[in-house]
């Protein structure tokens, strides 16, 4: 999908307006990614934010639900002070059209690039 515009930016509104049409009139879900600015490393906990979205601001204006993914260990190593936080994750619900925001903590799997419900590695002696 080429998007229509002289700015990049331009072009990315015009290509987040076609999919959300395109999401309507096949009623289905469409998944967009996007990369983040380097605003987060400018934070004291390197959390991401709506507004941290490169050159996507006008994708998150169409978006019905926005989720930011964040891993403290790709920023800080696998020890925060003497806290061990290899494999912690959590994705942010910054945005939800149609209901609630907030957090739910996860475990990424590296080796295979998968995000697991923390509670069951727990449970497993893994997290």
């Amino acid at each position: 999908m080429e998007g229509e515009g002289e700015t990049r930016r331009e072009q990315i509104s015009s290509i987040g307006r076609g999919l959300k049409q395109l999401a309507k009139e096949l009623d289905i879900p469409v998944i967009a990614v996007s990369q983040l600015s380097r605003a987060p490393t400018t934070r004291s906990d390197c959390r991401p934010r709506l507004s941290d979205l490169r050159e996507s601001g006008d994708l998150e204006a169409v978006a019905n639900v926005v989720v930011l993914m964040y891993r403290p260990e790709y920023y800080f190593g696998p020890r925060q002070g003497d806290k061990d936080i290899r494999g912690l994750a959590e994705a942010i619900i910054a945005k939800n059209r149609n209901g609630p925001t907030g957090s739910v903590e996860l475990y990424f799997r590296a080796e295979c690039a998968r995000f697991e419900n923390l509670a069951h590695e727990a449970m497993r002696g893994v997290a």
